[in-house]
């Protein structure tokens, strides 16, 4: 069995057929599905699956593209919505220069706003970051010396040295389709590195299709190709690499159960 750690199936391309994409994941061997959300008006949606759908859980928080528009939302409000049985993790949020949506320091607030509710809940923080390793980096390695919170780096395409840094955090590192592009060569060398108690699989569905199915909407029914080619990468079993993930996936998301 494997999990598909990161999907937005509330998404265009995933909740017209909702019920399809989830059948054909199922029939595909995946066995839980963690739907992700990234602003405060999907949170009733994103609940509302994963209370309908046993196999689908569900994750509250900010995306930093959407961080200006939730500059004001408080910890409390964020808290109060983890208190839900089916909502298993904080997020996504984090950093992310590349397009620049919100303002940096808003962003930058927001994440540390996060993480304080991830130490008091304990519940993972799932963690997007793109061209912004160093602010990424600073803000987990400060926030972890006020008290330890479990976390994860989401569709990692960060530097290997990044990548070494957060291990050494004991964060664990999500790999998306983007580990199957032909031009994702550093990318393959973290995943052949990664220890296999901290390795998660994801599609981030509906993006980032992997090989063979770039050019279409992605579902999590894709997970399984992008687990075939990592495991090859290791140089392991398909069925050992969907066992290990899947147990790394309920040890996280320890409030997670099937």
């Amino acid at each position: 069995m494997l999990i598909d750690s990161h999907c937005h199936l509330e998404y265009k391309g995933l909740v017209d057929d909702q019920d399809g994409v989830l059948a054909r994941a199922r029939e595909a061997g995946v066995g839980g599905f963690l739907n992700i959300s990234t602003r405060q008006s999907e949170w009733d949606q994103v609940v509302g699956t994963a209370e309908r759908e046993s196999d689908v859980w569900a994750s509250v928080g900010i995306h930093p593209h959407e961080a200006d528009g939730h500059a004001d939302l408080g910890a409390e409000v964020l808290r109060k919505a983890t208190e839900n049985p089916r909502v298993i993790a904080i997020g996504e949020t984090g950093l992310d220069y590349y397009y620049d949506n919100s303002e940096r320091e808003t962003q930058k607030d927001l994440f540390r706003m996060h993480i304080g509710v991830a130490r008091d809940t304990q519940l993972p923080l799932i963690i997007h970051t793109r061209d912004a390793e160093d602010d990424t980096f600073a803000i987990l390695a400060d926030e972890m010396e006020k008290g330890a919170f479990p976390a994860l780096i989401h569709c990692f395409t960060a530097s290997e040295e990044f990548g070494r840094k957060v291990l050494d955090l004991g964060l664990t590192i999500s790999l998306s389709g983007i580990v199957t592009f032909k031009n994702a060569k550093e990318l393959q060398q973290v995943a052949k590195q990664v220890p296999a108690e901290r390795l998660l699989v994801e599609t981030d569905s509906p993006f980032l299709a992997p090989v063979p199915h770039r050019g279409r909407p992605c579902e999590p029914a894709f997970v399984a190709d992008t687990a075939q080619f990592v495991a090859e990468l290791r140089d392991e079993p398909l069925d050992k690499l969907a066992e290990q993930t899947t147990a790394n996936f309920f040890k996280l998301f320890s409030k997670a159960s099937l």
